[in-house]
């Protein structure tokens, strides 16, 4: 039953067009929609059961806080949808699969000598940008063949042109060296304009001016530059000869088809420039349940064009999309003229959408392949570990174990789980070592595993007294008489066991520690003065990739190119990363911290009330009691307070 307060907020929307947001409990967002009227829209959700999508039913119980953004239109609305799903990447709505910002090439032209870089934050800063790329491998696949194509610097060094002599890039002409002032600014220029055009798809225009600028060193006796761009000119024909021949007629168009299969989508992009498909990709998505094919390509456009920085005069689909009309109105803005949306049934663009249909289907087989291949090797790792170290049972559950600390301060621990191969990162936890003073890599250590697996022993020593008690057995502590009669009372509290089950009470099937035989002995001590002996525990040595194993004296050693030896580096360089970043956190913590915050009944707000009237330390060390007593805030007995402890 919808909670009175979220109806209350659903109530006083205002009925103009705009943004929802809607939050669970916990104050995630877990779905952000568009509206014409947003009032009318949201109030949907929560009307009859029996009408509603079991997607809509499921999100509609768990929202608890509805917040709102009013816009001018929905096409602006449509546009703040597709950014702020971008951001918070809801579970409720169809997003970019893991896209916090999709990689893109900049070139930075404000600079006097410009590079080609990839980035993955579009800036107003004067920069182009080209993307975005699906992936990080796509983004460089495209930056090898443009440096290969057009000899821009790839080096930060300031460019003054004294170097005595240039880099190795020049002699491989992959450069024309500014720094030696072997080229002018106008010839370095050129070539990024050349690059720019390039990344536009023109690589026509591109050949056209090579070939003429090749020309003109010729019949200036420039030879060697003629030869240069006559290397550069054929380069380009052979890139250009690999891209796919889309349409006799030029065009300036992105093609997307649309493939799906159970809950997984995939949509694959045609970018066609002139007569070619001048670069294509794939996009897996997410959250696509319940929802229409419509519905799914329509969001993963908005989102896709949201920070585009080339949107083109026509957009082929393989299906219409949701909110068409206010699609087309977003790209227009951005683009400053008409943007075309097309569902093509015939001639060469329904050929066009053929084959990214055909690729699509293709992308997402091949996804399913990759995954499957992955959750072999995975299976293979952990087979061979288990194997290996002698387990009793396949290590589903996996904790690793690593401390960190300079000089005896700020000593932490991390707590990695992977379960069946992958992270557990909800599982991991992080320690703040208490009893150990200075460095002891081994005190803290057992530290840390006695705090860990003190509970699962607690409790496993609460089901034995419990088993021998529901079996008859003599309670602990009780003595039956010689005479039969009934047992003295227990003077020992009653055992219970706890209810709720959380991680904390799961038996790892492996436990790792990040080092050799002492932290590998200290972490058996723990589980012998525990009762654990049935955990199986090992040492990780960095330094020749040596495990150890209790009761054995020679370490194991996994093959060199296994994949258990790589699951458990990754498992290893996991905790690693979990523990110096919380050291990091500590230490910067530390490093802000001021002598006001060890005076009993000074808090942030006091501290910033002191050093706001005072400025300093010093100056507060230096004040009266009775200036102190004055600030607001404070009272005479805190004042004397932090007169004598400064």
């Amino acid at each position: 039953m919808t909670d009175e307060s979220v109806l209350h907020q659903v109530h006083s929307l205002p009925e103009r067009p705009g943004v929802y947001i809607m939050r669970d409990a916990r104050g995630d967002v877990i779905y952000i929609g568009k509206a014409t009227r947003l009032r009318d829209r949201v109030r949907s959700y929560f009307g009859s059961a029996r009408g509603l999508e079991p997607k809509v039913r499921a999100l509609a119980e768990k929202v608890t806080v509805i917040e709102h953004v009013v816009t001018r239109n929905e096409a602006e609305a449509l546009h703040l949808e597709a950014t702020l799903v971008k951001r918070h990447q809801p579970v409720y709505n169809v997003r970019l699969k893991d896209d916090k910002h999709y990689p893109y090439l900049k070139v930075d032209v404000q600079h006097p000598w410009p590079r080609v870089t990839i980035t993955r934050r579009v800036e107003d800063d004067g920069a182009r940008y080209f993307g975005p790329y699906a992936s990080a491998g796509s983004v460089r696949r495209t930056l090898d063949v443009v440096k290969k194509l057009f000899p821009w610097r790839s080096c930060t060094k300031e460019i003054t042109g004294a170097d005595p002599r240039p880099c190795l890039d020049y002699y491989i002409k992959r450069c024309i060296a500014p720094c030696t002032a072997y080229c002018t600014p106008e010839e370095y220029a050129e070539v990024i304009s050349e690059t720019i055009l390039f990344l536009e798809g023109r690589s026509d225009e591109v050949l056209r001016h090579v070939v003429d600028e090749m020309a003109r060193a010729s019949d200036t006796l420039d030879f060697e530059r003629a030869a240069r761009l006559r290397d550069q000119a054929e380069a380009i024909r052979r890139v250009t000869e690999r891209q796919q021949m889309a349409t006799a007629t030029p065009l300036d168009a992105d093609v997307f088809a649309l493939a799906r299969q159970d809950d997984e989508a995939c949509v694959q992009a045609f970018f066609v420039r002139g007569t070619v498909v001048a670069d294509t990709d794939s996009f897996m998505l997410e959250g696509t349940t319940d929802a229409s094919d419509a519905e799914v390509l329509g969001a993963f456009l908005a989102q896709f064009y949201e920070s585009a920085t080339y949107v083109p005069r026509l957009l082929l689909l393989s299906q219409e999309p949701a909110d068409r009309e206010q699609l087309e109105t977003m790209l227009r803005e951005q683009r400053g003229r008409a943007v075309e949306i097309a569902v093509p049934v015939r001639g060469e663009r329904r050929g066009l959408v053929a084959s990214a249909e055909e690729n699509a289907g293709e992308s997402l087989r091949m996804h399913h392949v990759r995954w499957v291949a992955d959750r072999d090797k995975t299976e293979a790792a952990l087979s061979l570990l288990q194997e290996e170290l002698g387990l009793p049972g396949h290590p589903n559950r996996i904790e690793c174990y690593d401390i960190s600390t300079i000089q005896g301060t700020n000593t932490v621990a991390s707590m990695v789980v992977f379960r069946d191969g992958h992270p557990a990162t909800s599982q991991y936890r992080r320690f703040r070592i208490k009893t150990v003073e200075g460095q002891n890599d081994f005190a803290s250590m057992r530290e840390v595993l006695t705090r860990r697996f003190k509970r699962i022993a607690e409790r496993r020593r609460a089901e034995r007294v419990l088993a021998g008690l529901e079996s008859g057995d003599t309670p602990p502590g009780g003595t039956l008489p010689a005479d039969g009669a009934a047992p003295e009372a227990r003077t020992e509290p009653a055992i219970e066991l706890p209810e709720d089950l959380s991680p904390w009470d799961e038996v790892p099937d492996l436990v790792i520690i990040d080092g050799g035989k002492g932290q590998l002995g200290a972490a058996l001590d723990v589980t012998r003065d525990l009762g654990l002996q049935d955990v199986p525990v090992c040492g990780l040595a960095k330094q020749q990739e040596e495990i150890f194993v209790a009761d054995v004296a020679e370490s194991i050693m996994l093959p060199r190119h296994s994949e258990a030896l790589y699951l458990v580096q990754r498992i290893r360089d996991e905790a690693h990363r979990f523990a110096i970043t919380y050291h990091r956190t500590l230490r910067g913590k530390q490093a802000t911290q001021s002598i006001l915050d060890s005076i009993p009944g000074v808090g942030p707000k006091r501290k910033r009330a002191l050093l706001r009237k005072f400025g300093s330390v010093k100056a507060i060390r230096e004040a009266d009691v009775t200036e102190i007593a004055s600030t607001v805030g404070f009272t005479q007995r805190l004042a004397e307070t932090i007169k004598r402890s400064l």
